[in-house]
């Protein structure tokens, strides 16, 4: 006869064991679960220090932070002389603006960031007169207080105006514009409308065969030829239309993209309804193309953002050509200067760009797109 024993008292919870949770777990799962991963992560670490360690050298162990002049770095054995970028910091920020009217490109500066902010963030109300805000008051209060010349204000060039503050315009406008004209490119290339097909895919095929350089040489020194006499545009708003047009062209195959991952169904079921084909596409078709596309989309801006450093060519000086400007300043002429003004570039344009990343990854994340990694 089997005897059985049930027990009338729950044991106490043991905690896991050691090699079961904690940062030793982790590595072992993630790390070290093979031989081979093992042997992977040992090369990747000394990779990364092979790499990281000069790095972290120049740029912290043996540089200079303050001093007057290149006499400061003239000693420094091989280490990164922010003591230059300290003194030239108000030249990379507002370019070659005068230094007594920096308040002005201060309040520009608080004020996009006070309309962007909210405007990024899901749950914050009002979200219409913010984006009115952003794409309709915004620009032309900037403009007001940048260009001057109504107000009291004195009047500021554009040729003046660089830095930080013309790669913010730049891509800014790049950013804005490109969006809905890429939409509508989009929609005009799967048109059923030959002309209207026909157009949007020249359009398209023409931006996309050139260089961005091509087109800010075509927007600066072409588009005046074909002007009518007398009539002038300035420089700057030369290189906006090129970059507004160029990038457009590239948001629409992305945003193609994302229309033809919309299965026919949807379109069915919208014609079903009795939708008619704007309120079919503005509430059911692309709400669900752009969350496919994010990424794509996000990939644009960060490439269209680093590529506003070619509008030097034509005589604009976004913060790299204000930081190589630096260079010929005879009082910072040193070995480890340009090292040092690239590598402060680099970091500020990682800033960015990695900011724009990790939004995509949390608004991805927030509208449950289904194709997280």
């Amino acid at each position: 006869m089997t005897q059985h024993f049930v027990r009338e008292n729950l044991l106490a919870a043991r905690p896991p064991l050691k090699t079961q949770k904690g940062m030793l777990a982790w590595m072992q799962h993630n790390l070290f679960s093979t031989p081979l991963n093992g042997l992977l992560t040992l090369v990747s670490l000394v990779l990364l220090y092979l790499l990281l360690a000069p790095l972290i050298r120049f740029s912290l162990v043996d540089a200079v932070w303050n001093g007057e002049n290149r006499s400061v770095c003239l000693g420094v054995d091989g280490g990164a002389c922010w003591a230059f970028v300290k003194a030239k910091f108000s030249l990379y920020i507002y370019g070659r603006f005068p230094a007594d009217q920096h308040w002005r490109v201060d309040i520009v500066y608080i004020m996009g960031l006070l309309g962007l902010v909210p405007m990024l963030i899901p749950s914050t109300p009002y979200k219409k007169y913010n984006a009115i805000f952003l794409l309709v008051v915004f620009p032309v209060l900037a403009f007001v207080l940048l260009y001057g010349d109504r107000f009291g204000l004195s009047q500021v060039d554009t040729s003046l105006w660089g830095g930080l503050l013309v790669t913010l315009i730049v891509a800014a406008t790049g950013i804005v514009a490109s969006l809905p004209l890429g939409i509508l490119l989009a929609l005009g290339r799967q048109s059923k409308r030959p002309m209207l097909k026909a157009a949007s895919v020249g359009f398209i095929e023409f931006w996309r065969g050139i260089p961005l350089i091509t087109v800010l040489f075509m927007s600066s020194i072409m588009l005046p030829l074909l002007l009518p006499g007398g009539a002038h545009i300035d420089l700057l708003l030369r290189a906006l239309i090129g970059v507004a047009l160029f990038s457009s062209a590239y948001m629409a195959e992305v945003i193609r993209g994302g229309l033809q991952a919309i299965p026919k169904g949807q379109y069915e079921g919208a014609q079903a309804l009795g939708l008619g084909y704007p309120q079919m596409m503005m509430l059911v078709i692309l709400p669900q193309a752009l969350k496919h596309v994010i990424p794509g989309i996000v990939n644009s801006f960060i490439a269209l953002f680093k590529d506003t450093t070619l509008v030097l060519v034509i005589g604009l000086f976004d913060m790299l050509g204000m930081i190589q400007l630096s260079f010929t300043d005879a009082n910072w002429i040193a070995p480890n200067i340009s090292h040092t003004g690239y590598l402060f570039a680099a970091m500020v344009f990682w800033i960015f760009c990695y900011a724009m990343s990790r939004y995509s990854r949390f608004l991805e994340d927030y509208l449950h797109t289904g194709h997280k990694g």
